[in-house]
């Protein structure tokens, strides 16, 4: 059976997400259990299997679903739920590949963008990852993301953007980098090509180091410095991007923050089986409040543990 991420079933022990396989899993027994839920609207034991399956099972078990009543699972979630519960385990159901290809879809749809969503997948995902996302993407819409992402945004902000997409790993002198960093925003009108380039060319512990030097020359953070330098959405993509850079679990932890339930479900659900313990966290480093404590509040469910 090719099933996409199946490695995570071998591997998520190992990992820092909050969502692993489960043991004693059996798929025809869990999808007997999801059509007796849904003929019944039983939205609990829709919640304890769904979120209790890793991401590789839960595509198991769609297809188990799917052979035994001859409907897509997704459909009859559909039918049987609504609102912010019917989106979060209609994402579950998504391979995580698809999830982020329909999240990009998501921040482009509708009047106006959603530029902090894009930022938030474009600026935390690796060059491999948004590779294969942007394969998974024509595949599902059959529309090429980089000539949507083109429509959607424009200036600086458009070629930060397509910088991100197709991002690489470029060897740079840190002294050569910080000079140049600094020199671009020391113009009379501050030029954001060099910032492009660098910051989505680089790896982070080479930018931190950059950061450092530019802060000790500028006696001021990086994010002052963009602050005054820049404006509009460039501005807003290079502040994302470097935050992403010093600290991705702490942005991740201020966009749960917002607990906007958009935001949320696509952080949690992306993070889940990754590195969702390790924005845990961070959240209750900045908060003084657990995330589970914090998600209580909120009229919906969320797949986050106790903690």
């Amino acid at each position: 059976m090719d099933i996409e991420y199946l490695p995570s079933f071998e591997m998520a022990w190992g990992t820092l997400g909050t969502i692993r396989p489960f043991l004693n899993f059996h798929a025809k027994r869990d999808a007997l259990n999801i059509q007796a839920a849904l003929e019944q609207k039983d939205v609990l034991t829709l919640i304890n299997i769904l979120t209790n399956r890793s991401n590789a099972q839960r595509q198991i078990i769609a297809q188990t679903f799917k052979t035994i009543t001859e409907k897509e699972l997704s459909s009859g979630l559909k039918k049987a739920l609504s609102g912010e519960l019917e989106n979060l385990l209609l994402a579950l159901l998504m391979t995580p590949l698809q999830f982020e290809a329909y999240r990009l879809r998501q921040s482009m749809e509708g009047i106006g963008t959603d530029e902090e969503g894009l930022l938030e997948i474009l600026c935390t995902r690796s060059p491999k990852v948004l590779a294969n996302i942007t394969a998974t993407y024509k595949e599902q819409y059959n529309k090429d993301l980089e000539t949507d992402l083109k429509g959607e945004t424009s200036g600086d902000f458009a070629k930060l953007v397509l910088a991100l997409l197709k991002k690489k790993k470029v060897v740079g002198l840190v002294q050569r980098d910080t000079e140049a960093l600094s020199e671009a925003i020391n113009q009379a009108k501050a030029d954001p090509g060099p910032w492009i380039t660098i910051l989505t060319t680089r790896d982070s512990e080479h930018l931190n180091k950059v950061f450092v030097n530019l802060e000790s020359e500028k006696q001021e953070t990086v994010d002052e410095a963009i602050e005054k330098a820049f404006s509009g959405d460039v501005r807003l993509g290079l502040k994302t991007l470097v935050r992403c850079v010093q600290s991705p679990n702490l942005y991740l932890a201020q966009r749960l923050e917002t607990m906007k339930a958009a935001i949320v479900q696509g952080v949690m659900v992306s993070h889940s089986e990754k590195d969702l313990l390790c924005v845990r966290v961070a959240y209750l480093r900045q908060t003084g409040t657990s995330l589970y404590t914090a998600l209580q509040s909120l009229q919906w469910t969320m797949c986050c543990s106790p903690g």
